[in-house]
């Protein structure tokens, strides 16, 4: 295994040591706890908190900053994050009008954040409500998870709830009340064509014969629908979106923001294969496209494949989705 890092222990740990010193004016951190925090005046506004393992960057430090992310908590890699970190970011960044957690749908995420509600009840801290994101549509249950995971469509919580919160100064209750509207209408199915490696095991997570590929993949390689032979990308892409577009489902004359996903591994040359595939797709269904984004949103350390989300609009996801972010990286 080559990578650009000294010990595997410290991978984390170093990597937010250089998002915070590459943006010195925007965020600050608690190392110890792998806390990122806004370092910017944010008052009057509802705090927004995500975390999980880390190995999917960008998500969550790379979106901590104005109109998305208040703070994230880094857990080790593919581990959630511990109990007091959630409950230390969640006293730094409440400003006295609460705090909203946004969770994707893994077991040890869940349950960290809700001891962490607990605790933050118990010690009379701030208020906290949780909103927890299941966007994937490749398989009910999994090792990680019961019910649907949540992936890449999370990016279109964050943006659409931060901007909310940060331009609105809307209360804790509504601002949940959005966010689960957003859950609610975003769906997204991905694929692997190669395994990931963890910095400490230093081989491929899960074996994937060179002529295979695992559809459905899980953020961390945990198995998706089934394990098919290698095709040309119109028929990987299609059979995704398929997928996607018949669970909420998407229908002629629905207005939609999509979403092409890099894995960590995969060529940005080849994310906007998928997207023509996609785009061509949705117009042959005459389901209008308002924008679309493509590129490396939540990955799996370099596993290579991509996944696809669509979220229906309406017009104040539209308006929300427009407003300006300002974040360590430019994608929204």
């Amino acid at each position: 295994m080559k990578k650009i890092i000294n010990k595997p222990d410290d991978v984390v740990n170093e990597m937010l040591k250089g998002l915070v010193l590459a943006n010195p004016e925007k965020l600050s951190a608690v190392y110890d706890k792998r806390i990122i925090y806004r370092k910017d005046p944010y008052l009057n506004k509802v705090a927004i908190i995500s975390g999980s393992g880390s190995g999917h960057e960008p998500d969550q430090a790379f979106y901590v900053g104005r109109g998305m992310l208040d703070a994230a908590c880094a857990g080790p890699v593919f581990a959630a994050p511990t109990l007091d970190a959630i409950v230390d970011a969640a006293k730094i960044v409440d400003r006295g009008r609460g705090v909203l957690f946004l969770v994707k749908n893994y077991t040890g995420d869940r349950a960290n954040f809700e001891m962490a509600s607990e605790m933050l009840e118990f010690e009379g801290g701030p208020n906290v409500d949780t909103v927890i994101i299941n966007d994937d549509v490749a398989v009910k249950d999994s090792t990680y998870t019961a019910g649907r995971r949540g992936v890449a469509g999370a990016m279109f919580v964050y943006k659409i709830v931060g901007a909310k919160s940060e331009e609105e100064g809307v209360n804790l209750a509504s601002l949940k009340k959005l966010a689960m509207e957003v859950n609610d209408n975003v769906r997204s199915m991905g694929f692997a064509l190669k395994s990931c490696t963890t910095p400490a095991k230093g081989s491929p997570t899960f074996d994937l014969g060179d002529d295979e590929i695992e559809m459905g993949v899980g953020l961390h390689g945990e198995p998706g629908r089934q394990r098919l032979k290698h095709m040309p990308a119109n028929q990987i892409i299609k059979k995704i979106t398929d997928s996607v577009i018949e669970d909420l489902p998407f229908i002629c004359g629905d207005e939609v923001a999509v979403m092409i996903n890099g894995l960590g591994g995969t060529p940005i040359g080849e994310l906007y294969i998928a997207a023509g595939i996609v785009l061509d797709m949705l117009k042959d269904l005459k389901i209008k496209v308002f924008k679309t984004y493509v590129n490396n949103f939540c990955t799996s350390l370099d596993m290579e494949g991509c996944s696809v989300s669509l979220l229906k609009l309406n017009e104040e996801f539209k308006r929300l989705l427009e407003s300006p972010a300002d974040i360590p990286v430019r994608y929204f």
